[in-house]
């Protein structure tokens, strides 16, 4: 009886489901991973069609794109946060620009890891730069589609990172201006800040 009652389900989870697959990519700007295909029914070799025919694009190893899904801003976030198995979240200036709290323009992208990636080879992409801490819930934000620090932790990394003082001090004006973080975090900040432009421990 058990045997006769698994069949179906393992039979559906190996049809293709486009409805599903398209799920999963609309809610990520039309980028999935050969995983995410691979649980809507979608096998290596049913992509390599998709790629002939011209309905699916390789960004890199491991991550498609719909071909026809309409660009929307930051994609290039969405794919390197799938490269980092949706573990990295973006940080330091590239949150900085992401909550629009300074002038800064950051030529390159910055991701914190989980601690324990430290130990991995990595390929990392060109122009992303990792970091590596186990962050909170509370270091945690949401940005669009994708994870993002905190603002208050976001200040505090690029203190420790030494970005330009100028920037961050912009950046916590404009997050107590907002109501982004409070007036504690505020005088703590810029101690902080003040500390490392003197270059006091």
């Amino acid at each position: 009886m058990m045997g006769t009652a698994t069949a179906p389900a393992s039979s559906e989870r190996n049809t293709p489901d486009w409805g599903a697959l398209f799920g999963v990519a609309q809610a990520q700007s039309g980028y999935f991973t050969t995983g995410q295909a691979a649980e809507a029914g979608y096998s290596p070799q049913l992509l390599q069609k998709y790629l002939g025919n011209g309905k699916v694009a390789r960004v890199m190893r491991g991550i498609y794109r719909l071909i026809h899904f309409p660009a929307g801003e930051q994609e290039e976030l969405i794919w390197l946060w799938l490269w980092s198995e949706q573990a990295g979240v973006f940080s330091h200036e590239t949150a900085l620009a992401l909550y629009d709290l300074s002038d800064a323009l950051p030529s390159i992208v910055h991701m914190t890891i989980p601690a324990s990636w430290r130990h991995r080879r990595l390929r990392v992409p060109q122009g992303l730069v990792l970091h590596y801490a186990d962050l909170r819930d509370a270091d945690r934000s949401q940005f669009s589609a994708v994870p993002v620090t905190s603002p208050r932790r976001t200040l505090h990394d690029c203190i420790e990172a030494n970005a330009f003082p100028d920037l961050v001090r912009q950046g916590v004006v404009q997050a107590r201006r907002r109501g982004l973080i409070s007036e504690r975090d505020s005088v703590e900040l810029n101690t902080a800040l003040d500390r490392a432009s003197e270059g006091t421990p």
